[in-house]
């Protein structure tokens, strides 16, 4: 699997992601600062200077954009709840938190808690504007600082899920209901319709002959629609798994190998052959590993003939598994949280079947939920 995004290392523990997407904005970013709003604030200042302190400001800006994501995951972790990573990418960054916040008052405060870090940042960085008046470049990158930050505290209150003033509504009538669901799905369409209004801001711009700005409301719409979207669709697709363990979704379709053989036998015989996607490897009838496509993709195609599948496979310590019984739904967050498209699944150590997303997929067109759309 190709990663998706740049290990930046880690702060508290949490460990910090750099999406692809982000060079452009980076770019863009820095592009609007250099030729359009420090040129028209500070005349004086030169090309250089202008270009330097756009990219600084952008820079900063999303060093903004991590304390407010911190501020949720922190607020996360004191509910117990585990933070995978922070990810900056194209419209600024998200914290990926595994799994629903346990209460009402839990999503209050992890969600409430990104604005006011922007407010604060807000706060301080026009307390840095106000004493370095005398010293333009600084003056210049502070007060852009604080107005962003104050933006970005406002437009993240807006009571449109997935942005944090969503989270916040969702947990106000999560709070009045007791349904978690209800909640979401109110949440939800009140993000679409901000979607649908902010496209709609952004084509009214661009007729008006803004097309720059215009583009660029419309596209964060068609971010919040989209997002809001697939928080629809997800929670209708958790609706049709409750209540299904993953013996109904699993299948039997899968191949046993030796330890021993090699990597130019399986990729014959089941990968290229058959067109597997893993295969389970045993010693002395006893499950040891599974091996995927991925891993064998790691060694050289000249080198397949002589390395044995053991010495690529993933480790039955290490490898997701999942029990019969399990709960669909909770098999399906575990591939998800774990980055897996498929689980062995086990009874008593032994190797019953695969569970995949394409089973999945096989399992709702045999509930008549795929083909009529109801999940898509």
């Amino acid at each position: 699997m190709r990663k998706k995004s740049i290990s930046l290392g880690k702060i508290l523990g949490i460990p910090i992601g750099l999406d692809y997407s982000w060079f452009l904005i980076l770019f863009l970013l820095s592009w609007m600062l250099a030729v359009s709003y420090f040129p028209i604030e500070f005349k004086s200042w030169s090309v250089a200077e202008c270009w330097t302190a756009g990219i600084v400001t952008t820079i900063m800006l999303f060093v903004s954009v991590v304390l407010h994501e911190l501020g949720h995951s922190i607020v996360a972790i004191k509910y117990k709840i585990k933070v995978k990573q922070i990810n900056l990418f194209l419209f600024g960054g998200i914290s990926e938190i595994a799994g629903e916040p346990p209460k009402a008052s839990a999503e209050f405060w992890i969600a409430i808690a990104g604005p006011i870090v922007s407010f604060l940042l807000a706060v301080i960085f026009y307390g840095l504007q106000t004493i370095t008046v005398n010293l333009p470049f600084l003056f210049g990158v502070f007060k852009y600082l604080a107005f962003i930050n104050l933006i970005l505290a406002i437009f993240n209150l807006i009571p449109g899920f997935p942005l944090d003033g969503g989270r916040i509504f969702r947990a106000i009538v999560w709070g009045f209901t007791h349904n978690l669901h209800k909640a979401t799905y109110i949440a939800a369409m009140v993000g679409r319709f901000f979607g649908f209004f902010f496209i709609f801001l952004g084509v009214l711009q661009i007729f008006n002959g803004d097309i720059a700005n215009g583009l660029w409301i419309a596209l964060i719409g068609w971010f919040l629609e989209s997002a809001a979207m697939a928080q629809l669709q997800q929670q209708v697709l958790e609706e049709h798994l409750t209540g299904h363990t993953v013996a109904e979704a699993m299948t039997n379709d899968y191949a046993i190998v030796p330890d021993d053989t090699t990597i130019q036998e399986v990729m014959d015989n089941h990968f290229l052959g058959i067109g597997r996607r893993s295969l389970f490897i045993k010693k002395d009838n006893q499950f040891i590993g599974l091996l995927t496509l991925h891993k064998i993709k790691e060694v050289p195609a000249d080198k397949w003939a002589y390395t044995k599948v053991s010495d690529v496979m993933i480790s039955h310590l290490e490898t997701q598994k999942v029990d019969v019984n399990t709960p669909l739904w909770d098999a399906l967050t575990k591939m998800d949280k774990n980055g897996v498209n498929q689980l062995p699944v086990m009874q008593n150590n032994e190797v019953l079947g695969v569970l995949s997303r394409e089973s999945l997929i096989t399992f709702l067109s045999s509930q008549g939920l795929w083909g009529n759309k109801k999940v898509a």
